[in-house]
């Protein structure tokens, strides 16, 4: 059985024009180290489900995505994080929503899955049950980085609540630059925000399982949930196909895209690149911007986008490691 992870940090306007050397070199640093870290659970015959959760957990930790320690500022400047997990096999899932100072959502998530018998927990009970878990958690401060405060005042400044691949950067009053975990200059006009992360994956049994994690959108208000965390549309797995969806959330609620390769794959006989590339197509028929991650129980990927870039990795027993960032 072929064995395969693939990985992304999100999907939107991501130009090579506007990427300097040194801050594409640190997100293919941020996708080589999440491929690693889940591969090397496939590679020892670890399952799908750890290889996807380790993975995210090493996105979520990686401060320049947009979930975990990088997500966004919502109007109040606070952090408000959802994540789910699916289990192919066992056909199982957890989510959360709205939870707060939770390191690594995708491990609440996964508690969710595992030892409740819903499938998503939301707002203050998530955080209760967290708590009640031992669930490891960060002060507002390591949620805290400077682009993603410079992105909120700017949607403030603009009045507007903005994907967080959104790409409109004039330059901030004073000229203000960000620095990055790594001391990379991350000046107003190379900031390229960007959007969930996921992994999918594929083990030594066949089994699939897939992940996704969000910091939603910039100045996001009055409670609002994406598709991250539900069920089917951005994020699915069974015994067909594991999906990890990335973009604007809203249209990948209106299509229920995860879902909706499994579908297509299961209802038309199609294969697992025929039925991502429909998928895709149909987002955009009804304009919706992203990409989604997929991989089948044979180890096939395919990482399909309508935007101008998606962060993107995959690496397979048949392949050799592959970290694309632009069209």
């Amino acid at each position: 059985m072929a064995l395969a992870l693939a990985i992304h940090g999100g999907a939107g306007t991501i130009l090579k024009s506007q990427m300097t050397p040194a801050l594409e070199a640190e997100y293919r640093n941020g996708l080589e180290t999440a491929l690693k870290i889940g591969y090397a659970i496939l590679e020892s015959g670890g399952s799908s489900l750890d290889a996807v959760e380790a993975a995210v957990c090493s996105l979520e930790d990686f401060p320049l995505f947009n979930a975990g320690r990088g997500s966004v500022f919502t109007h109040e400047g606070k952090q408000e994080m959802d994540a789910a997990i699916m289990d192919g096999h066992a056909l199982k899932a957890g989510a959360v929503a709205f939870v707060k100072n939770i390191r690594n959502p995708i491990s609440l998530a996964r508690k969710v899955m595992e030892q409740t018998e819903h499938v998503l927990l939301a707002g203050e009970g998530a955080n209760q049950y967290a708590e009640q878990l031992g669930i490891k958690t960060e002060p507002d401060e390591y949620f805290f980085t400077e682009h993603r405060w410079l992105q909120l005042q700017e949607a403030l400044a603009a009045g507007r609540i903005q994907l967080d691949h959104f790409l409109n950067s004039p330059p901030y009053e004073g000229g203000v630059a960000a620095a990055s975990a790594d001391g990379v200059v991350l000046s107003p006009d190379t900031i390229k925000p960007i959007g969930t992360v996921g992994a999918v994956a594929c083990d030594k049994n066949g089994f699939l399982a897939a992940a996704t994690s969000t910091g939603g959108m910039t100045n996001k208000k009055f409670g609002r949930v994406g598709d991250t965390p539900l069920i089917g549309l951005g994020n699915y797995a069974d015994e067909t196909v594991a999906v990890s969806c990335t973009g604007h959330g809203e249209y990948f609620m209106l299509g229920v895209t995860a879902f909706d390769v499994a579908a297509r794959m299961k209802y038309k006989g199609l294969s697992l690149e025929h039925a991502a590339s429909e998928t895709i197509t149909r987002l955009t028929q009804i304009k919706g911007e992203g990409g989604l991650i997929a991989v089948d129980s044979h180890g096939n990927v395919t990482l399909p986008f309508n935007s101008e870039g998606m962060y993107r990795g995959c690496i397979s027993s048949s392949n050799e490691q592959s970290i694309e960032i632009y069209r």
